[in-house]
């Protein structure tokens, strides 16, 4: 007859192990299940991609479920590095990795791409392929830019020539609705905000000019492996571009999510014109604070460049005197050597949230291509 108490001191005990002491599939700190078929420890987010793949594992709760001595004994022998060291075997660099916080779709993909597909032990090179081939091209649901409305549109995605094409209608010889270059593209999932599990936001430069493309696909292998093809192509374009660089110094380049987002108030250069509200993204990568007139606008309203206090950047508390228009009363000023941008927060988590997202680019060090992107959005004014 097991020991209920005793089964569970032990579970307890191993899941504090460095190699256990977060999800073995998200990294989330002290995860609170485990799969008894994998021998895994994982967090409760993950516990239910599990449950939803009964062939493949068998979830219970460490803390609340009855354990089997002989159960206890494999979770004993196995563990999340035993189990790295087996499905995470050939896992490509550019391959994306949920992290705690991410959305859903990509947590059960990345599941299933382990311990469903075996995309990772090194014996499945098909699916590697997949995301590697010179073109991928496939149909996706793509948000029209005047009435919002989501259709169907071909996506193209060639290596020769580092681009990403979309056409209107499914036949090619009309040409490309837009041809967009792989080396100012970024992919983030945004599901919230498209209003879709699967909604992918796509952004990248058009003459010097931020462009958003929303898309989703009805398949969650699909969109996410669509996501993956991207980052393969970026990771590509970057070893070209910067080969002396090491892919530890690469990867974050890739794809990113940006440092934060959401709505402010804003005025014009002299401080006295109405605030209107505006959809802010902070883009830490490239330091960019761009504004959209809504969160799905397709084309950027402004940017505003973030580089160093030594370069006489800086952001600062507020006051509201001689404000005309705004609705918000929680003040911040960004300051640059061009000029000082008043921004208006709803409540002051807001502000405080924005002044230290804003503090964090600030003091981050300048890189050489970060004074290109500087003189080419002061140009632009």
């Amino acid at each position: 007859m097991a020991n209920r108490e005793r089964n569970k001191k032990i579970l307890l005990e191993l899941a504090k192990q460095p190699d256990n002491n977060r999800c073995a599939d998200c990294g989330s700190p002290d995860p609170d299940w485990a799969s008894y078929k994998l021998g895994v420890f994982v967090c409760l987010n993950c516990s239910g991609t599990h449950r939803n793949l009964p062939t493949v594992s068998r979830i219970k709760s460490i803390r609340l479920d009855f354990w089997d001595d002989e159960l206890v004994q494999f979770m004993k022998a196995n563990g999340n590095s035993s189990a790295r060291a087996f499905y995470e075997k050939d896992v490509p660099a550019f391959y994306y990795r949920p992290q705690p916080g991410d959305c859903d779709i990509l947590r059960e993909q990345w599941i299933r791409a382990k311990y469903e597909r075996l995309e990772f032990t090194g014996e499945n090179s098909l699916h590697q392929k997949v995301y590697t081939s010179s073109v991928r091209e496939g149909v996706l649901w793509k948000k029209g830019k005047d009435n919002g409305h989501f259709q169907k549109r071909k996506f193209v995605l060639s290596l020769e020539d580092f681009t990403l094409k979309y056409f209107t209608k499914e036949d090619e010889s009309k040409g490309p609705k837009d041809v967009i270059s792989i080396q100012d593209l970024n992919a983030s999932f945004q599901p919230q905000k498209i209003g879709h599990a699967h909604g992918l936001q796509i952004t990248y430069l058009k003459d010097g000019f931020t462009r958003n493309l929303f898309v989703y696909h009805e398949s969650g292998q699909e969109i996410v492996t669509w996501f993956n093809t991207i980052r393969a192509m970026r990771f590509a374009y970057l070893k070209t571009a910067y080969p002396s660089a090491s892919d530890k110094e690469l990867l974050p380049q890739i794809t990113r999510n940006y440092l934060k987002e959401g709505f402010m108030e804003k005025t014009g250069p002299s401080h006295r014109e109405p605030f209107k509200r505006r959809w802010f993204i902070l883009d830490a990568v490239d330091r960019k604070l761009l504004y959209f007139k809504t969160q799905l606008d397709a084309e950027e309203l402004g940017v505003v460049f973030l580089g160093t206090e030594k370069h006489g950047y800086s952001v600062k508390e507020s006051s509201t005197a001689g404000a005309r228009g705004n609705k918000w009363k929680c003040a911040l000023a960004v300051e640059t050597p061009d000029r000082v941008f008043l921004f208006m927060c709803e409540q002051e988590r807001e502000q405080r949230e924005w002044m230290e997202a804003l503090r964090q680019v600030i003091s981050t060090p300048m890189l050489p291509h970060d004074y290109t992107t500087e003189a080419c959005i002061r140009r632009r004014r």
